[in-house]
């Protein structure tokens, strides 16, 4: 059985518009980015109680914290990021999430990643023992301009740190965005290390748009179907989380609406059901 949630912070920023969506789509799982227009790492514990209440009053549990750690520069100070990766784990037991999102640090432009590789596995290591005493695992989402944006360095990374604690995310339009074929290039060297799906789509990237227009599931360059197929006939078991990135950005994503959210949800179910996976 695979599980749809998403970040519903790209319905509304008021949680409560956020469940009204997720219920009236069927959907019981949210990756809880923010809410109030507040991150979900600096809402107060006030801010936490509420959002716990409503979620729980609607049924909904969270796949993930979608926190930004790691979504800093590699070369700005560390000590205050590690602190607020403690506090992570602390929200996501408060929340009962198996799971918290994370990144591998941006790299200065022009600059070879390889040559902060060891400064990117100290900290990365420094995270997961934290998730690791919490009973939390981190899950590495392949954003562009970070680290690990690329599989060799996914696989640089989950082999490094060698955890259990620490899981890769496969997100399709971000590979594309990086010039990957995700299926054919991608998932062969990161399927053993995946354990989360990010759904969002992406053309790729072209003179007049270099970073790739973000579309619905299954209509762009981000191989959807073969990538459910493998998925499908290697037994994977777990989420799929819609982030349709249709609207405008802002610091938490793509604030899309209801409309756009619905856009992206229907075109992930058509190509779950094309492929005939069970799913809730």
């Amino acid at each position: 059985m695979w599980h749809i949630t998403g970040f519903a912070d790209e319905i509304s920023k008021d949680l409560d518009e956020q469940i009204e969506l997720l219920s009236k789509l069927g959907i019981k799982s949210v990756e809880f980015r923010s809410a109030w227009g507040t991150k979900v790492l600096d809402l107060s514990q006030e801010q936490l109680e509420l959002a716990k209440s409503k979620l729980d009053a609607a049924g909904i549990k969270l796949s993930s914290v979608g926190s930004d750690l790691g979504k800093i520069f590699i070369t700005d100070p560390f000590e205050a990021h590690l602190a607020r990766a403690k506090h992570g784990v602390e929200v996501a037991k408060f929340f009962g999430a198996s799971y918290i999102r994370m990144f591998s640090f941006f790299i200065p432009e022009g600059d070879d990643p390889t040559q902060y590789r060891d400064e990117v596995m100290r900290r990365t290591k420094a995270m997961v023992e934290l998730a690791e005493a919490g009973g939390i695992t981190l899950l590495h989402e392949n954003e562009k301009d970070i680290y690990g944006d690329i599989p060799e360095r996914v696989v640089d990374l989950m082999t490094t740190i060698n955890s259990p604690n620490y899981r890769a995310i496969i997100d399709p339009a971000n590979y594309v965005q990086c010039g990957y074929k995700p299926f054919d290039g991608a998932y062969p060297m990161v399927r053993q290390y995946t354990d989360y799906i990010h759904c969002k789509d992406a053309l790729s990237p072209t003179a007049e748009n270099p970073l790739g227009e973000i579309v619905p599931s299954g209509e762009g360059d981000g191989q959807f179907p073969e990538l459910i197929a493998g998925l499908r006939d290697s037994g994977y078991q777990g989420f799929l989380s819609i982030e349709p990135h249709l609207g405008d950005f802002d610091a938490f994503g793509g604030l899309c609406g209801p409309e756009l959210w619905t856009t992206a949800h229907t075109a992930l179910i058509k190509l779950l059901r094309e492929a005939n996976v069970d799913f809730s």
